[in-house]
């Protein structure tokens, strides 16, 4: 386990709407022997039912830029 967090639903949004729980891990139980990254989302009390990216390190790194661009729109620093 690397990280993960749970994600409120933001305010001002339908109150149907489902907080999300997220966790980055390690995995490298592939055919190819090759480690990947695990990106699993999943809603608040639905453990195992959630949507797993299994990213090789381009991938990896390609979601890490995104990410890093979308707080710069924000005018927030990407932390590195």
């Amino acid at each position: 386990m690397i990280d993960d967090d749970q994600v409120p639903v933001p305010p001002g949004l339908e109150q149907d709407e489902t907080s999300a729980n997220w966790a980055v891990t390690i995995v490298d139980d592939y055919d190819d022997a090759t480690a990947r990254v695990s990106l699993v989302i999943e809603a608040v009390g639905s453990p195992g039912t959630g949507l797993a990216l299994h990213l090789d390190a381009d991938r990896a790194r390609r979601l890490r830029l995104a990410l890093a661009n979308a707080l710069a729109e924000l005018g927030e620093s990407s932390g590195r």
